[in-house]
């Protein structure tokens, strides 16, 4: 069959055009809330570069109020849902929502594998060289609570973990990690404490080959898909035998995971380059709503990008406002000399709550669709009484970031202006501890309004609380940074 199969974007006269979905889906999630920020998005001519004031409209529309928010996280799902298509490789395209019920010829079987190495239920935290814990990792939350490289709620909810060490026995839940071997996932440290990881990722050998190495080093077991028939005594069968493919066979994974005993945690971590990703969110979130419909224990976990807009707690805004009147006079003038286009302030002075719009231009439409659909998802379900993970990570040197050559020198030049880049070691340990706190705390505590929901514990690494705002001093980053970012 020519051209894409599995779920694919509509079929708009002979082309399926991601401008046309990404442009439709945010109108119609605004439709209802803010019908002139519909009209703006439905007649964007630009919509490769003029996506980011859109995009930051579905936000300070839904400060209205709480039924606001969750009315344009409804209305863009539901969009998405009717506009986005399954097509199997062997018959006729179906909606998306049909396409989990569909039959596959080759269901899956589990494999199981159980590590070899001592479980360890001490919260211990990578960074610079070092495993803090105890005081040092104390030490180390309020010197980032101090920085503004993280929320006071975060620190909070990692002291909670630390002081309750028999949370990280998750072994009463299933782990499900889409997108099983992703740097910034958690299931290195699910399987360091003993738990039960069901990995789910592409039916990629050398994907696997990592992933058995990291289950036979730790103490907890792994679940993983396997062709029936596959070898499970040994781990270059098992490696070639493995994996389930979300996007072009949606049908056999939903059916493997829809029968696995125990409480299911699905966890998305997936993500791929340009409109793939729309694509790959797309069929993760209808794996969701099906689970969901078959299970209605499932609980959710996303890991959410620094890189987007948000509304941000007054606190956070006075921070910024106490950085930006005390710099010095060499980014006064800097300002002045470029006409006010660099180093403008974060927000306006006393806003509560602020905007933080740290939406990143290269990024693209796409993957601001992708993010924005995960953070609609878990407001959605949160209000439905789903036991919801979501949590603002902090910007990390992935091997996908670092791909991107300006990205690459924006997060090297970044530490000059407040920034700190984490490592992915210290943030996937970080947002595994969170995931703890949360599923030991019902989802964490509730808030008033879904913008409290996403700002509860975020580690933004200081993309919050800097004096300027960021794509104001993206490109001194990429300048300072190119230097380091070759090295």
């Amino acid at each position: 069959m020519d051209g894409p199969t599995g779920v694919v974007f509509p079929d708009t006269g002979g082309t399926r055009s991601t401008t046309a979905l990404g442009r439709a889906v945010v109108a119609d999630a605004l439709r209802a809330v803010d019908p002139v920020g519909a009209r703006a998005a439905e007649h964007e001519t630009n919509w490769r570069h003029g996506y980011l004031g859109h995009f930051r409209r579905l936000v300070e529309a839904g400060l209205l109020s709480r039924d606001a928010a969750l009315t344009i996280a409804r209305d863009g799902l539901d969009s998405l849902h009717t506009r986005m298509r399954y097509l199997p490789a062997d018959g006729p395209e179906v909606a998306l929502d049909q396409a989990c019920e569909l039959p596959d010829e080759e269901p899956l079987a589990t494999a199981t594998v159980t590590g070899a190495g001592e479980v360890r239920r001490e919260l211990a935290l990578p960074y610079r060289g070092q495993r803090l814990r105890g005081d040092d990792l104390r030490r180390r939350l309020d010197a980032w609570v101090d920085a503004g490289v993280i929320e006071p709620s975060c620190a909070q909810a990692v002291r909670a973990v630390q002081a309750n060490p028999d949370w990280l026995d998750l072994r009463d839940q299933r782990i499900v990690v889409l997108g099983a071997g992703a740097e910034m996932g958690p299931l290195p440290s699910v399987l360091r404490w003993g738990g039960e990881v069901v990995a789910v990722d592409l039916p990629r050998p050398e994907i696997w080959r990592r992933l058995l190495r990291t289950a036979h080093r730790y103490g907890g077991r792994l679940h993983l898909p396997v062709r029936p028939g596959t070898p499970t005594d040994d781990d270059a069968a098992l490696a070639a035998g493995a994996g389930a493919d979300l996007l072009h066979r949606l049908p056999q994974a939903a059916a493997w995971l829809r029968d696995l005993d125990g409480r299911l945690v699905l966890g998305n971590y997936v993500y791929a380059d340009g409109a793939t990703n729309v694509r790959v969110a797309t069929a993760v979130d209808a794996l969701t709503v099906h689970l969901a419909g078959h299970r209605p224990d499932v609980a959710l976990a996303f890991l959410a990008t620094p890189t987007d807009v948000y509304a941000v707690p007054g606190e956070a805004v006075a921070h910024a406002e106490r950085g930006y009147a005390d710099r010095g006079l060499a980014r006064r003038s800097l300002r002045l000399l470029s006409g006010g286009r660099l180093l403008h302030r974060n927000y306006p002075p006393q806003a509560d709550p602020g905007i933080n719009d740290s939406l990143v231009p290269q990024q693209g439409p796409n993957y601001a669709l992708a993010k924005r659909l995960q953070r609609w998802r878990a407001a959605v379900a949160r209000d439905a009484g789903s036991t919801v993970s979501f949590t603002v990570a902090p910007p990390t040197r992935t091997r996908s970031v670092l791909r991107n050559r300006a990205l690459a020198a924006a997060y090297a030049g970044a530490h000059r202006f407040g920034i700190e880049v984490f490592e992915p070691a210290t943030s996937n340990t970080l947002m595994a501890a969170l995931l703890v706190h949360d599923l030991r705390t019902g989802g964490g505590p509730a808030q008033p309004h879904p913008w409290r929901d996403e700002a509860y514990a975020a580690a933004h690494g200081g993309l919050w609380r800097v004096p300027y705002a960021p794509r104001s001093a993206l490109g001194l980053a990429v300048l300072l940074g190119l230097g380091g970012a070759r090295t």
